[in-house]
């Protein structure tokens, strides 16, 4: 039976208008006012917003990391994603040092597959650099679907590349038409200062902030845009974690510089002090990597940097870890593992420290957690808007307040880093492909019932590529000598 959501304000990027919308097979087939009721199944949205399904750009579900495991696995991730009004993520396929990016893709997707209650998409890190892996992000790319490769600046020894290689993995992803993404902190440094800390005494949680401070993140982050930009490629700094990094965006956007942020919802509802505090376990929840910044004002200054349009779309890093393998590291920092969680409190985080604060509007809000982030991704229309013939990924969103906390989250996670936080903006009810998983604080999801979204290349990030590759061109440049 068709599916009608009736008497709410639709509310897109660029518009907001009283309308109600009819979906049937997956898709959404009408969206004008007063569609008639009879033969549909009806949500009523009156007194509401209808927003596009939110899409997380950044999540790491049941990811191998640091010895363990993160605890929210594509089922529990995706369960806490609809319960918060997110409809698809983009997970990323993290092969180790060494290994085939192939393997690690077809690994993830039988991790995905069968647990799935949203759509879903994957990004690829690349964490070393040969032939094999080149022909490899072609294969992704052309069979796969797969159209973004992330590099990592820091964890030396582990994902870190060289800058040299760097290079030779932007240079792949212009020529496949994949957008490069950057974890981006100066490795060397952390390493050296990491070392150093522990030898002075410092174990702590609050060793891992000091020990790779915002500079770190602001140089690292200049120095990607720079090499993307000899490259001549689009460059997207994940997790901006400081107002460094987010300076550096903003300085290489103002000068033409194709370059993009996202900043995440830690970093937008909570800061690093935290760090700081004397109950180990509370300090070390909060441990992840670039960290949570000890200067409280980070949080709004990230978020006006999302109100200009200088960083583009909210993620969450997403990557969970219970009390006893945060314990990993109880003696020596370095062996927390790095993780927060975020995705079922995204939406919620943007409206209270955006919309509410009056620092984004209703608009700007529906691009900060759908629309942008579905251009930048070349899934622009299918997800992202409110349209005929996009696919029935909606949400009803009330502004009404609820109070974060762990006894009620839908994550596996023993810990929330917002706790007791009261944010206004509920998802009442979520629609993925047509159908009702979320509605009235109660989930309806079925495992599996999300599917694989595959990406072209050469998304509209890549539009004013070729004409500046001709304006570059080094030939106009050459003297001809007698």
């Amino acid at each position: 039976m068709p599916l009608l959501v009736k008497g709410g304000t639709v509310v897109n990027d660029d518009f907001e208008s009283k309308l109600d919308v009819l979906m049937d097979g997956g898709k959404i087939i009408e969206v004008k006012e007063d569609i008639p009721t009879a033969g549909h199944e009806v949500v009523d949205a009156t007194g509401q917003y209808v927003l596009p399904g939110g899409i997380d750009t950044h999540t790491h579900m049941q990811l191998p990391f640091m010895g363990t495991e993160s605890v929210d696995d594509f089922h529990h991730g995706t369960r806490a994603a609809v319960a918060g009004g997110t409809t698809c993520l983009l997970d990323f396929v993290l092969p180790s040092k060494g290994k085939s990016l192939l393997e690690a893709y077809e690994q993830w997707r039988k991790w995905a597959d069968p647990k799935v209650n949203c759509d879903f998409s994957f990004h690829c890190a690349v964490t070393w650099w040969s032939e094999d892996v080149s022909r490899e992000m072609g294969e992704l790319v052309h069979k796969h679907g797969v159209n973004s490769f992330k590099i990592f600046m820091a964890y030396k020894g582990v994902f870190m590349l060289r800058d040299d290689e760097v290079y030779q993995v932007f240079k792949r992803c212009k020529e496949l038409g994949a957008l490069a993404q950057v974890h981006a902190e100066n490795g060397d440094v952390i390493d050296t200062q990491m070392k150093s800390l522990l030898k002075m005494g410092i174990t702590g949680p609050e060793g891992h902030c000091m020990c790779r401070p915002a500079d770190v993140e602001g140089e690292a982050t200049n120095r990607a845009i720079m090499i993307a930009d000899q490259v001549n490629t689009p460059v997207y700094i994940v997790h901006v974690m400081s107002k460094e990094a987010c300076d550096a965006i903003s300085r290489n956007k103002t000068a033409g510089k194709l370059c993009f942020g996202e900043p995440i919802a830690a970093g937008l509802g909570t800061d690093g002090t935290n760090c700081w505090n004397e109950d180990w376990r509370h300090a070390s929840a909060y441990v992840m990597g670039p960290p949570l910044r000890p200067d409280p004002t980070v949080k709004e200054y990230l978020m006006k940097g999302l109100a200009s349009g200088m960083l583009a779309c909210v993620g969450t890093d997403n990557c969970t870890f219970n009390a006893d393998q945060k314990a990993m590291g109880r003696d020596d920092f370095s062996k927390i593992p790095n993780g927060v969680n975020g995705i079922e409190d995204r939406m919620s985080i943007v409206w209270e420290k955006g919309v509410k604060s009056g620092i984004l509007s209703r608009k700007q809000f529906v691009g900060a957690t759908s629309t942008t982030a579905a251009k930048i991704f070349n899934m622009y229309p299918q997800k992202g808007r409110i349209a005929v013939g996009s696919d029935a990924d909606v949400v009803v969103w009330k502004d009404v307040p609820r109070t974060i906390s762990k006894d009620t989250h839908h994550h596996a996670v023993d810990f929330n880093i917002f706790e007791g936080m009261t944010v206004h903006g509920v998802a009442t009810t979520t629609i993925s492909r047509g159908v009702v998983v979320w509605q009235d604080g109660k989930l309806k999801t079925t495992p599996g019932s999300g599917r694989f979204i595959p990406r072209k290349p050469f998304g509209p990030v890549f539009d004013s590529v070729a004409t500046r590759d001709a304006e570059r061109d080094p030939l106009k440049r050459k003297v001809e000598r007698k």
